[in-house]
C-alpha cells in the first residue's frame, strides 16, 4: 500500500516536473517512502504502547533518546513490515521493561551506566556515524561532527540517568537501556542481520 501511494505521488511529480533527472527522482522517492512509512509505524507503535499501558513512557523514551539516535545513526529495516515490528520493540519494549523490571537500583545504577558508557564509546569510535547505502554520509566534516555529537549526546543521556532520583528510576532505566540499544544497532552484526551496508563503504571504499 505504501509503495503504491509513493508511486502515485511520484508519477504526478514527474508529470509536473519533467526536468528532474533520475538521481533527484530517486531521492524524492526515498523521501516519500520515509515520510509516508513513518505514519503507520508511529500509529502502530503508539497503539501497542497504549495496549501495554506504557504510552507516556514510550513517547518519553522516543523524545529523550532522539538526539543520540539522530547523531549515532544505525540500521534501517529493508521493509515497512520489519520497521513496524522493530520500532515498537525498541521503544515500547524498553518502556515496558523499565516499568515492570526496575532492576537497575540505586546501588547498581552507576555500574550499569559505566558499562554502557564504555561499550558505547567503543562502538561509536568504530562505527559512528552509522550511515546506510541509501542515506550515506560522505562529507568528512559532517562525519566528524556527528561522531563528536554522538559522544556528547550519549554521555549526557547517561549522565541524566545517574542524577535522576530514585522516584524517577523508570526514566533512568529507559535512558540506560535506550542508549545500549541504539549503540548495539550501529554495530556490524546488526547491519548484517538487517541486510544493511554502511554508506561510506559503498560509496567511498
Amino acid at each position: 500500500m505504501i509503495d503504491k501511494i509513493c508511486d502515485f505521488i511520484l508519477t504526478k511529480i514527474k508529470k509536473e516536473m519533467p526536468e528532474l533527472d533520475e538521481e533527484r527522482i530517486e531521492a524524492i522517492n526515498y523521501g516519500l517512502q520515509m515520510l509516508i512509512g513513518e505514519i503507520p509505524k508511529l500509529f502502530i507503535t503508539l497503539l501497542i504502547a497504549q495496549l501495554l499501558g506504557v504510552l507516556k513512557l514510550t513517547v518519553l523514551a522516543y523524545i529523550m533518546l532522539l538526539p543520540y539516535k539522530y547523531f549515532v545513526g544505525g540500521v534501517h529495516a529493508k521493509t515497512h513490515l520489519a520497521c513496524m515490528i522493530t520500532t515498537p520493540l525498541i521503544y515500547s519494549g524498553n518502556a515496558l521493561i523499565s516499568k515492570n523490571l526496575p532492576f537497575i537500583q540505586s546501588e547498581y545504577r552507576f555500574i550499569a551506566v559505566i558499562l554502557v558508557w564504555i561499550f558505547s564509546m567503543i562502538v561509536i569510535s568504530i562505527y559512528a556515524p552509522a550511515d546506510t547505502e541509501n542515506v550515506p554520509i560522505l562529507r568528512k566534516k559532517e562525519r566528524r561532527l556527528k561522531k563528536i555529537m554522538s559522544y556528547i549526546t550519549m554521555t549526557l543521556t547517561l549522565g541524566v540517568a545517574i542524577i535522576l532520583q530514585d522516584k524517577y528510576i523508570i526514566i533512568s532505566n529507559i535512558l540506560i537501556i535506550g542508549c545500549l540499544i541504539h549503540s548495539i544497532f550501529i554495530t556490524r552484526p546488526m547491519y548484517k542481520l538487517y541486510h544493511n551496508k554502511y554508506g561510506y563503504e559503498v560509496y567511498v571504499d
